[in-house]
């Protein structure tokens, strides 16, 4: 028995469609397991990108809501001795501190700006000792390592 097909049906069944589409594209060269391995990064150089920190150099203060983070916690914890939880406590301050108007929160961003400054003046120390040559940074890729 012939089969008659009709106008809607195609000439060619899907699957080969999509089958010769496959193959009109270029393959790679290099085997699927190498390729994968060469596109992810060094463990090594994500480790050195780490050590790279300077360990002398100054710290950045907390902002003013932090010093206020503080104080809140204080009290917090006296009036809801049952709340472990720091998220609760970190929410309920973000509300309080959002509701606060700027003359109560200006004794905090005194605190912070005092703190600030302490900091620009320990940076600049801080960069004029590297300039100097005090903290002379050693490369891990010296000479004696093997």
């Amino acid at each position: 028995m012939a089969k008659i097909s009709s106008a809607s049906e195609p000439t060619q069944s899907p699957t080969k469609t999509v089958h010769s589409r496959m193959t009109l594209r270029p393959r790679s060269t290099v085997p699927m397991k190498e390729n994968a391995i060469a596109k992810r990064p060094k463990v090594a150089a994500v480790r050195k990108k780490s050590s790279k920190l300077d360990a002398n150099k100054p710290k950045k203060p907390p902002t003013a809501f932090f010093y206020y983070l503080e104080d809140f916690r204080k009290g917090f914890q006296e009036q809801n001795p049952d709340v472990k939880s720091m998220r609760e406590v970190g929410k309920a301050c973000g509300e309080k501190w959002k509701t606060m108007t700027y003359e109560e929160k200006v004794q905090y961003y005194d605190i912070a700006t005092e703190k600030r400054a302490e900091f620009e003046k320990a940076m600049m120390d801080y960069v004029k000792k590297k300039e100097n040559g005090e903290y002379d940074d050693y490369d891990e890729d010296s000479e004696y390592e093997e």
